[in-house]
């Protein structure tokens, strides 16, 4: 078993990959496989809603996006990390995560999911509601911990000066592993997925 996290912040060994390497540790422990991918500084365009991806079975912008989505074919869980900027997710994951989601949520679904969120001080939790949104809308079960899954510190030596926030990362990792090993236990006992009802796509115009 593996899970892909994102490390969306513009630092590639700051505060969020300081949390993310945190749970990867844990998950080690636990038998459990992980691979931590930058996105990098390099601009990245969002989501115009063009639509090609339906016909391409990729997004049209052929970058880091589409790499993410063939990681994500073989992974069974997700985890996504962002710094927070303006009591928000940082642009270029949520430039990011809109366009994965969008054209490639299909090969996320069912896989527990997780956000966790760095700051110096607070929109912490304004983050986290902003990232567990994509995960919500896609029908993947919501990992974790014992407090909202958030580090704070402005470097990532702070963040790991952060004993309460070190621990909430491994409790995540924890509970991660034993919900895809719970997963894992269903699927070999003959457990379907849940189904699914036709989709009804209404608006509010009457």
């Amino acid at each position: 078993m593996k899970v892909l996290m994102i490390n969306g912040s513009p630092h590639r060994e700051g505060c969020t990959y300081t949390a993310l390497a945190e749970i990867a540790g844990t998950l080690e422990k636990e038998g459990i496989d992980s691979e931590i991918v930058w996105l990098g500084q390099k601009p990245t365009i969002g989501c115009m809603g063009c639509g090609a991806c339906s016909k391409l079975g990729k997004c049209v912008h052929d970058d880091i996006v589409n790499v993410i989505a063939e990681k994500a074919k073989d992974c069974d869980g997700f985890i996504v990390g962002s710094p927070v900027h303006y009591a928000a997710a940082s642009g270029q994951i949520t430039c990011v995560l809109d366009r994965l989601f969008y054209s490639a949520g299909e090969v996320l679904r069912y896989k527990p999911g997780a956000a966790v969120t760095s700051a110096r001080r607070a929109g912490t939790t304004a983050t986290l509601e902003q990232l567990n949104k994509y995960f919500t809308i896609n029908q993947m079960p919501l990992v974790s911990s014992r407090y909202w899954l958030m580090v704070h510190g402005n470097s990532a030596e702070q963040a790991r000066q952060d004993e309460e926030g070190m621990a909430i990362m491994r409790q995540l990792g924890h509970n991660m592993a034993w919900l895809l090993k719970c997963i894992e236990a269903g699927h070999a006992a003959g457990l379907a997925s849940p189904v699914q009802e036709p989709p009804a796509r209404t608006n509010f115009i009457r």
